[in-house]
């Protein structure tokens, strides 16, 4: 048993993560007592500019705002961040692609986690395979991004679709969204996996953070010489 069993187990913010991999610790809100987000938060606000807390609820929302008064809340995407140093660095533009309104909370992490960490972002919401037309009125906007984030759910369809319009990478985003089979998303990973496109990479289901932090160092790649 372990022995913070019964009591708040205490928080150790990472705050050298920044130094080693390029971006602050992200705030994981799910789980964690007011106590330990705002032990956290303290640490993280005073060490980094831009810092992230992701999945949080308005009432976390509103406890990390007594925090600090810059705190602002993507409701939509349920992002908690700082926004302090709005250089941009990344080298070209990330899109971020919804196949369905459904799926904007998700493409709203994304697209909120890719702007904290200093990327121009295209948003291009509900062009779903069932209606093809919608995507194809946006492909100069898909051609002209840098790194693309494909969001679906149901059958998952829609990155397969974008990767073979596009040169650029393509992060395939999974989605719960969906009746019966599709199980929750796992549906749509398996097909996004077993993707006939060349260059579509995977990432967890509802995983717009973990792709927004994919598309970003990719983005922001040197040529080494």
């Amino acid at each position: 048993m372990s022995k913070h069993c019964g009591h708040t187990a205490p928080v150790i913010p990472d705050t050298e993560r920044e130094h080693r991999i390029g971006f602050a610790e992200v705030i994981y809100c799910p789980g964690k007592s007011d106590a330990q987000l705002g032990v956290a938060a303290k640490a993280l606000f005073a060490a980094h500019r831009n810092v992230l807390a992701t999945r949080a609820t308005p009432e976390q929302a509103a406890l990390l705002r007594t925090v600090d008064a810059g705190v602002q809340y993507n409701e939509v995407g349920r992002v908690v961040f700082l926004h302090r140093d709005r250089r941009i660095r990344g080298r070209g533009t990330v899109a971020v692609v919804s196949a369905g309104t459904c799926d904007i909370p998700v493409a709203e992490e994304a697209a909120c986690t890719a702007e904290v960490m200093g990327n121009r972002v295209e948003r291009i919401y509900d062009v779903g395979v069932a209606g093809l037309h919608r995507l194809m009125g946006r492909r100069d906007a898909l051609e002209a991004a840098e790194v693309l984030i494909v969001v679906a759910g149901m059958e998952g369809a829609l990155p397969s679709v974008v990767g073979g319009l596009v040169s650029r990478p393509v992060i395939a985003v999974p989605t719960s969204i969906g009746y019966g089979t599709s199980f929750q998303g796992v549906s749509a990973l398996l097909s996004m996996l077993n993707s006939c496109a060349p260059g579509v990479t995977v990432v967890n289901i509802d995983n717009g953070f973990g792709a927004a932090f994919a598309a970003s160092r990719i983005n922001r790649r040197r040529v080494r010489g």
